[in-house]
């Protein structure tokens, strides 16, 4: 998703006190001439370097803020399904976030998928991404999803490689020595989406976070009916429309368990950094 579909939920957490930074990886709308001719990317390359580069940039502007308002501040992540499930790869994110917030963020192997779902995702992993990016160079923004962006060919491939294998990027042996998702010791807020059948069920998100093994995990679901909504699915949490009914929900209690993010209470709050 392109960041501009965060903007919303972005001024609110501005509103809320938060200094905050939504990016587009390279190869994806604004980021889109980032990817030079001829150059490509995968979803690890996203992770190591464009996530690692949000992280700095948020962590640089806390430490000025801290040194400016003379008090310790927060820096909070908040991802939205590959933004949550690949923090674990993003090198210097353990030392430097406080918190993450992971909205229908999974460990996307088909065999979490059950029903027709299943048959839906194997099909996805197996057959579809292959065969767009052999025929197109690339996986159409209007097969995944409303307002998605065409998939660069290495992350396309690799999304389907990962969703082939059991333990998606966790059952790769190429990312062992990079993954520390069993060192990062904040809180870890997980919220499945109950009518997100196609990209979050409900077994794909507990599978990550049963892979935070030393962090204090909380699990959360919603459905559109404790919002008073129709619908939600994949690409809803971040909508406009649903976000005074639903954006506090994924807040409070995590802000709540976090001292450096509950000083945002205060008259001059803490520093954010949600990922697009």
């Amino acid at each position: 998703m392109p960041a501009r579909y965060y903007r919303p939920f972005a001024e609110w957490l501005a509103r809320r006190g938060y200094a905050v930074l939504t990016f587009d990886y390279r190869g994806i709308a604004a980021s889109r001439p980032a990817l030079l001719p001829g150059e490509d990317v995968r979803l690890r390359d996203w992770a190591r370097v464009d996530m690692a580069a949000a992280v700095h940039a948020a962590d640089r502007r806390r430490r000025l803020e801290q040194h400016r308002q003379g008090r310790e501040l927060g820096l909070l992540w908040v991802g939205h399904s590959l933004g949550g499930n690949a923090v674990g790869l993003v090198p210097g994110f353990n030392e430097r976030v406080d918190a993450v917030l992971g909205v229908a963020a999974q460990v996307a192997y088909v065999g979490h998928w059950s029903g027709w779902a299943r048959v839906q995702a194997w099909t996805f992993f197996h057959v579809l991404l292959p065969v767009l990016v052999r025929l197109l160079g690339r996986a159409p923004g209007r097969v995944l999803g409303p307002r998605a962006q065409d998939l660069p060919a290495g992350a396309a491939l690799e999304w389907a490689a990962w969703g082939r294998t059991p333990g998606f990027l966790f059952g790769d042996d190429s990312l062992a020595r990079q993954r520390a998702y069993d060192s990062f010791q904040g809180p870890v807020h997980l919220w499945s989406i109950t009518d997100d059948h196609l990209f979050g069920p409900a077994a794909a998100v507990d599978a990550l976070a049963a892979e935070f093994s030393a962090a204090r995990v909380e699990r959360h679901h919603l459905a559109p009916q404790d919002i008073g909504a129709q619908r939600i699915e994949h690409f809803g949490p971040f909508r406009h429309d649903l976000g005074a009914r639903l954006w506090p929900r994924l807040l409070e209690r995590l802000e709540r368990s976090t001292p450096r993010l509950a000083a945002q209470l205060l008259p001059a709050p803490p520093a954010a950094a949600p990922s697009a």
